[in-house]
């Protein structure tokens, strides 16, 4: 019989925390009914707030060190602790984000945020995985949580179809990863990633099967985080999807899913980099073209979001593609950035209301700068970030990104990047000019709900003033990128 000590446990506290935390709310939610919905919610956030601190405890006081537990299943270290306080904070921003939305709408029940936080869990469980098994209940644990927030406003159709789309398809992608793991253990013999790490550590010659299982792998995580070709359900599930549920997908979980694919791929498969680096530079260069041109003629602003995140990610996986720790910290400081980013469009996005009726047309943007001088010039610093223009944060995201590349002597990558980057400008650029040079349509309501006024003005100061400090950030994500090579 397999025991465990009190030690083995600790460093699992935060998830342990959480996981009894949203099994208490739950609880709470169903004896009060839905009249505790918003009480939950800021419960929930005081709960991911107290997870936030106990992920940084170990990190301030053991700094990157790396402690493997749960006999071999579970891992800490500061690569870990770094992803999993960015996916902590995509979640309490995107809960805040949704209480007046689901008060709005007549979808305020306390599952909501129960859900955020067990899809939460899950991610964190999957940053720390180190095993193919853990990595599957993990990744099972976050994929059944988030198919029900995509179908949670279940009165409408295109909600339910969301729902639908993300399950069947993800599905898919589960199968896929499970199968991936099954041709890894076949034809290796392990499922440990220290194991693989070992076996693979010199390179070699391996088998064509264990190559196959290594690309289904890929595949199941390219799937979570919407890389190409395995985007097809972004589009319509972010506009489906009740906006506050796509502000969620589009920070949380694809967060939890590059940290994955870089422990994976890091890890258990760094010795194989020749094998996989071709497969990640052809998915980052399909994301990037894809995002940037295919995002050009659309109207509606959930789905060039949609395809604005598809661009992201093919970007952020040009560090993947470097295999290097500088690739690494390029990642990190990439994803921090894009956080703040998302979560600051979606927050204008959610104010895009008439006559109590959300709207999500591009056009309705128009004029803004007019009728809402404030939220326009939000949008504006987001738009021209997430372009890229210095001096905001997105500029310096793209930087490390590059740099990476060309220390890499990924040449190629970097300037298909650029030139992505620069076709992408075309459409953020539009929004800018819709709002300061076009006539004003209709004003949307007022007043803007205080905490979405909040979320968006930390995250346009973020963005903002990034370049007056960016070392701490920086230095950060260094430390654990170099961390994670050298363990």
């Amino acid at each position: 019989m397999i025991q465990f000590a009190a030690s083995e446990f600790l460093p699992a506290l935060p998830e342990i925390f959480l996981a009894a935390a949203a099994l208490a709310l739950l609880i709470l939610g169903v004896f009060q009914g839905d009249k505790s919905a918003r009480e939950i919610a800021w419960l929930s956030v005081a709960a991911l707030v107290v997870t936030f601190a106990l992920v940084a405890m170990p990190l301030h006081a053991r700094g990157t060190d790396r402690l493997v537990s749960f006999y071999g299943l579970f891992i800490t270290d500061g690569f870990g602790a770094f992803s999993k306080m960015l996916v902590i904070a995509g979640s309490a921003f995107s809960i805040i984000l949704s209480m007046r939305y689901n008060e709005q709408e007549g979808i305020a029940r306390p599952e909501y945020p129960v859900l955020i936080l067990l899809a939460t869990t899950g991610m964190l469980l999957m940053i720390s995985s180190n095993d193919l098994i853990s990595l599957y209940v993990s990744f099972e644990l976050q994929s059944l949580a988030l198919y029900v927030c995509a179908a949670f406003q279940r009165d409408s159709l295109r909600s339910t179809e969301a729902g639908l789309k993300y399950f069947v398809l993800g599905a898919l992608a589960s199968g896929m990863l499970l199968y991936g793991s099954s041709m890894v253990y076949g034809f290796a013999g392990s499922t440990s990633f220290d194991t693989l790490s070992h076996a693979f550590q010199d390179g070699g010659t391996v088998s064509i099967g264990l190559i196959i299982g290594i690309v289904l792998i890929a595949v199941g995580l390219a799937f979570k985080s919407s890389a190409v070709p395995f985007h097809m359900w972004t589009p319509d599930v972010y506009e489906g999807a009740p906006t506050p549920v796509t502000a969620f997908f589009s920070v949380a979980p694809k967060i939890a899913a590059l940290a994955l694919f870089v422990r994976v791929m890091i890890g258990p498969f760094g010795g194989l980099g020749a094998e996989w680096q071709q497969v990640i530079w052809f998915i980052s260069v399909a994301s990037m073209l894809l995002g940037a041109f295919a995002a050009i003629n659309q109207t509606n602003i959930k789905r060039l979001m949609a395809y604005s995140s598809i661009g992201h990610v093919g970007y952020a996986l040009i560090g993947l593609a470097s295999n290097s720790a500088g690739g690494i910290r390029g990642i990190l400081v990439y994803l921090s950035i894009y956080l703040f980013m998302s979560v600051g469009t979606f927050a204008v996005i959610l104010c895009m209301r008439r006559q109590g009726k959300l709207v999500e047309g591009i056009a309705d943007l128009a004029g803004l700068s007019r009728t809402n001088p404030g939220m326009a010039l939000a949008l504006a610093i987001f738009m021209f970030s997430m372009a890229g223009i210095p001096p905001l944060a997105g500029f310096f995201a793209k930087l490390y990104i590059f740099l990476a590349a060309i220390d890499a002597h990924l040449y190629a990558l970097a300037i298909i990047g650029v030139l992505s980057s620069v076709v992408g400008a075309f459409y953020y650029l539009r929004i800018v000019k819709l709002m300061y040079f076009d006539e004003p349509a209709e004003p949307f309501d007022r007043p803007v709900p205080r905490e979405v006024q909040a979320v968006m003005l930390v995250s346009a100061l973020v963005v903002l003033f990034f370049f007056v400090w960016p070392t701490m950030l920086v230095d950060g994500a260094d430390a654990v990128a170099a961390a994670l090579f050298a363990g």
